[in-house]
């Protein structure tokens, strides 16, 4: 295994750790986000019940704050996630660049070596039929 090789071996496994933390990100931010569409059902029908029973008007100024105040650090969670999940991305970005130059520069490698070993083998040939001239 050549060196290259194993840089390629290294830029995938550091891209498959990347890709796992971007579905991690993602995953909580979907959570936080289903969250968010609870806090609401919840008002919701808080309201609806506050309509049918007065007595439980008392106390939805309150509720409804708490709700605010749940949604309000929910939402701060998001932004936070965001611009991890703008990171992770970057990151994944690049480290994909880096595989491809990896990839780009084995390639170029390999091609030059075949093109060495051709260049030889004519050269060979070359002077084979040079020296079946000069004897015969």
């Amino acid at each position: 295994m050549s060196w290259t090789d194993s840089l390629i071996k290294l830029r995938n496994f550091e891209i498959e750790g990347m890709r796992k933390r971007l579905g991690v990100i993602l995953e909580n931010r979907k959570q936080l986000q289903q969250r968010l569409t609870a806090i609401d059902a919840e008002a919701a029908r808080e309201i609806a019940h506050a309509r049918d029973h007065a007595e439980s008007g008392w106390y939805l100024i309150g509720f409804r704050e708490g709700c605010k105040q749940r949604r309000a650090l929910i939402e701060a969670e998001l932004r936070t996630l965001e611009v991890e999940e703008r990171g992770a991305r970057d990151a994944l970005s690049e480290a994909f660049e880096g595989l491809k130059k990896v990839e780009k520069t084995a390639e170029n490698m390999a091609l030059k070596k075949a093109k060495d070993a051709a260049h030889r083998e004519s050269q060979a040939m070359d002077e084979q039929a040079l020296r079946r001239r000069t004897m015969g």
